[in-house]
């Protein structure tokens, strides 16, 4: 028995950038599941478990971000002895990164390779809205197209004017009301994970990501829990990155549930989750306007005549203080290390 690769979204340019790594022992793959230092990866062959070799170890080492991840394409290696191992990550198309809270603030890639991220929010007990603007910042910096799905849509009386009103803190973006048990806007979901496609989802946990990667499955392929009446939120039922093959080909990729998402370097995914306050910006009279009663300044403007929210403005200055910090973080350990190099005899 073989698997199509195509259904998972093998095509030319990862074709072209495998050629290189192309010998008799050697095939492409993609990866399911990554845990430590073992991979599910699913080739043309079926499903293997493989190591990761010396070259991906040492070059982890150097950049943690380099280890493969659920949603990778890999070069796998078969060994006479049957063993199976990674030996290298084919260049990602797209990846959803967040910063990590070690001291290093590097970054952990949370997914690889998706087309769509989708943004999963319940709509019980209500929206987060600096949640979900942060989230949407994550997901466009990651270079696929982001769409927000409101879950646990049977709970509000009029779910299609919740999303309308939430429509605002997403400029630019799809918003779809979810409800799994009455199969609303499910169906809407899984045209973004059609044959060659990956569906990414992110959110907290209690979302429903696993209930709805269940859904689109046709199967239970996640774990799921009870959620609290109280609060609505849930544990970490999930506590891996996983990538799930459908039935009709595409793949939905679930992950763990995330209490805190710190932004490494996302500027420019700032810039198009809060398209409204950018644009604003860029129509001040003065290039470095601060926004704070400056003559000409269209954010005040907007501030003045209700058109923007000062809790909108006050989640972008926010969200601008973590990337620019970060920022100076990431140059201040690039001199360091550059300085390091040059002292070496």
């Amino acid at each position: 028995m073989s698997y199509d690769l195509s259904r998972l979204g093998w095509d030319a340019t990862f074709a072209s950038a495998y050629r290189t790594f192309d010998r008799p022992d050697a095939v492409p793959g993609r990866v399911l599941r990554a845990d430590r230092g073992i991979c599910t990866v699913l080739d043309a062959a079926g499903v293997s478990r493989a190591s990761l070799a010396g070259g991906v170890l040492l070059g982890a080492a150097r950049d943690p971000a380099t280890l493969p991840c659920a949603g990778d394409w890999v070069v796998l290696r078969r060994w006479p002895d049957r063993r199976v191992t990674v030996e290298c990550v084919l260049p990602r198309r797209t990846a959803l990164i967040r910063r990590t809270a070690d001291k290093d603030a590097s970054g952990q890639v949370l997914a690889a390779n998706m087309d769509t991220v989708a943004v999963v929010e319940p709509i019980h007990p209500e929206p987060d809205d600096a949640r979900i603007e942060r989230l949407l910042a994550l997901a466009w910096e990651s270079g696929a197209k982001p769409v927000l799905l409101l879950t646990k849509s049977d709970t509000a009386a009029d779910p299609a004017a919740v999303a309308r009103q939430i429509t605002a803190l997403a400029p630019g973006v799809p918003v779809v009301a979810v409800s799994v048990p009455r199969g609303l806007g499910v169906d809407e979901v899984r045209a973004y994970a059609g044959s060659g496609r990956t569906l990414a989802l992110l959110g907290r946990s209690g979302a429903g990501k696993s209930t709805l990667a269940n859904a689109l499955a046709g199967t239970a392929v996640m774990p799921v829990q009870a959620i609290r009446d109280a609060d609505g939120k849930g544990r970490h039922t999930t506590a891996y990155r996983s990538l799930v093959p459908l039935p009709g080909g595409g793949a939905v990729l679930d992950t763990p549930g995330i209490r805190g998402v710190g932004l490494l370097d996302t500027a420019a995914g700032l810039d198009r989750a809060f398209a409204d306050v950018a644009a604003l910006a860029a129509a001040c009279r003065f290039g470095d306007c601060r926004h704070d009663g400056e003559p000409g300044c269209a954010v005040s403007a907007a501030l003045a005549d209700g058109s923007l929210s000062p809790r909108r403005l006050a989640s972008w200055r926010k969200l601008h203080r973590e990337v620019d910090v970060e920022s100076a973080r990431q140059s201040a350990r690039l001199a360091e290390a550059a300085g390091h190099r040059r002292r070496r005899p």
